[in-house]
């Protein structure tokens, strides 16, 4: 069974939803509110999250922005907001799909089952980002392990996750080119850049926070516009 997390406040929404999907085989766990949404992702790794966008204590754009930082998986917005700016808005923040309460049930599961097989089709054909060389890579002040999977940033140890780790080899072990979004789509997920997932730039944006660069003007991990990212080899010396 694919296990989804539903955030729903209104109890018969959630519990006619959650009834309908477990008649095709989906384990669905209901979250009424939007604050607690996260740690209930992280903590059961589900195959997709359902968010509703009306939500007590955080709504579910800003909880769709945060989880998208920290987690991969395809995120659907189910809402009876029938705009286009917050179905453009949606997307901008990192969702798959835009559903309206008002679709039929059928049509519902068949859009979700549709995100389950292109996450289940790209989980199988993805190749493994490559780690070689096998030798810590330094540039100045920060130095990338990729055996122990360790970042040290003047002596300080940096704590990134997998995904993130993954991308600053991706983009260090091309130091001083540019890397385009669908480069690193492909090198990284093995799919190829829409136009719209905007999941590449978040997790820039995640990594220059940490890595200390300057968010306004940020010089380690350069934007060129129209292009791509440019991890910069000389910027980590002091």
């Amino acid at each position: 069974m694919n296990k989804i997390v539903y955030v729903e406040d209104e109890p018969e929404v959630g519990q006619l939803i959650a009834a309908y999907l477990g008649k095709h085989d989906m384990d669905v766990i209901v979250e009424p509110r939007g604050d607690r949404a996260e740690e209930v992702v992280i903590r059961e790794n589900p195959d997709l999250v359902l968010l509703d966008i009306m939500l007590p204590g955080k709504d579910g754009m800003t909880v769709c922005r945060d989880l998208r930082a920290q987690w991969d998986g395809p995120i659907v917005l189910l809402t009876s907001l029938d705009s286009d700016m917050n179905h453009i808005l949606s997307l901008e923040m990192g969702a798959n799909d835009y559903i309206l309460k008002t679709t039929p049930p059928a049509v519902l599961l068949a859009r979700l089952r549709l995100h389950l097989r292109q996450r289940a089709s790209v989980e199988r054909e993805a190749p493994a980002p490559s780690l070689t060389p096998h030798k810590a890579m330094r540039f100045g002040t920060l130095s990338i392990d990729p055996i122990n999977r360790q970042v040290l940033l003047s002596g300080e140890l940096i704590a990134l996750s997998t995904a993130d780790f993954d991308l600053l080899w991706e983009l260090a072990t091309h130091a001083g080119q540019i890397m385009d979004r669908d480069a690193l789509l492909k090198n990284l997920r093995g799919v190829s850049y829409d136009g719209m997932d905007r999941s590449v730039d978040v997790a820039i944006s995640r990594l220059r926070k940490k890595l200390l660069d300057n968010a306004t003007e940020p010089y380690r991990i350069k934007t060129v516009r129209n292009k791509g990212y440019l991890f910069a080899p000389h910027a980590w010396e002091t």
